[in-house]
């Protein structure tokens, strides 16, 4: 690990175990290490708070698509973006609150504004803390006053992004959120897929489909959003790189979405709280209650075979 600094272990025993280390890249990077599993999680807060790393046993679980990440004009195409307060575009980027109307670009603002780092910890195990509150640029497209607090937890081959969604407003506040994390994969047809649903919505020609577990990624482009989904886990396993992922998540994700790019080597597995222009039809849209909050977790486990 190239000049880290500022570590923060756990002492408990003699052979350190867990480690934060900080490493200032182009913006300030939190490495998280679990040294038994041969485990790292890179997170970069300022850069929409977004993983941009994760490595297990030397092999990038992870694609990053490293000179989009360096200009902060673009969206970030690889880690682990965050999906906030929507998911997806809303029809013309725009939706009307209280018969005013707002632009609200594609995903949101989330992945775009940086974040703060509120917790470290190595005891047991190692996680970061980072919290995005709401400010003036969030309530010129997003009218309520809101704290998020996501929770990076990486244990063995197993990474936890743990949720708290705070309304802190004065009325009931809708948003949706999730998750367009970017796979690091081999020889796409040696890719095999259970995904708890039996149809999909093709979001480019929203036309439904049977799905039958395969994909065609001769295609130019996959955009499949899964609903009604039959359980609360989806796999992928890569058999080119011996790699099976688990993917977990609560019952507050109403859909996965799988999403790649041919002669891209990257998948994309994406749980999402609600769909694509949820803000205007309010479909599976959450709505918080003036200063309730509302916890949800999501586990990603990776297993060599």
């Amino acid at each position: 690990m190239p000049n880290a600094q500022s570590p923060i272990t756990n002492h408990q025993s003699r052979n350190i175990v867990f480690t934060i280390t900080q490493q200032q890249q182009q913006y300030k990077t939190y490495i998280l290490t679990d040294n038994t599993a041969n485990s790292q999680l890179e997170v970069v807060p300022e850069r929409g708070g977004i993983i941009t790393r994760w490595r297990m046993q030397g092999e990038e679980i992870l694609y990053l698509d490293v000179e989009r990440f360096a200009n902060p004009e673009l969206s970030v195409r690889g880690g682990v973006p965050i999906l906030f307060p929507i998911c997806g575009n809303l029809l013309d980027n725009s939706y009307t609150y209280n018969g005013q109307q707002y632009t609200l670009k594609q995903h949101g603002f989330g992945r775009d504004l940086p974040w703060e780092v509120t917790e470290q910890n190595t005891e047991g195990k190692v996680s970061l803390s980072v919290v995005l509150k709401s400010n003036e640029s969030t309530r010129a497209v997003y009218p309520f006053d809101f704290q998020v607090t996501f929770t990076y937890t990486l244990q063995g081959n197993t990474l936890v992004i743990h949720q708290v969604y705070q309304n802190l407003s004065s009325t009931p506040m809708p948003f949706s959120a999730g998750f367009h994390p970017y796979f690091q994969c081999g020889n796409k047809s040696q890719l095999e897929f259970e995904i708890p649903s039996g149809q999909y919505l093709d979001q480019r020609t929203k036309e439904m489909h049977p799905f039958s577990g395969n994909f065609d990624f001769n295609r130019d482009e996959i955009d499949f959003a899964f609903g009604y989904l039959q359980s609360l886990s989806a796999t992928v396993t890569d058999n080119s790189r011996k790699l099976k992922l688990t993917l977990n998540y609560d019952h507050i994700y109403a859909m996965l979405v799988f999403w790649t790019l041919k002669g891209k080597d990257f998948y994309c597995l994406e749980p999402w709280m609600a769909g694509r222009n949820s803000l205007n039809t309010g479909e599976n849209l959450i709505m918080l209650e003036p200063g309730a909050s509302k916890s949800t977790s999501v586990r990603l486990r990776v297993n060599y075979f």
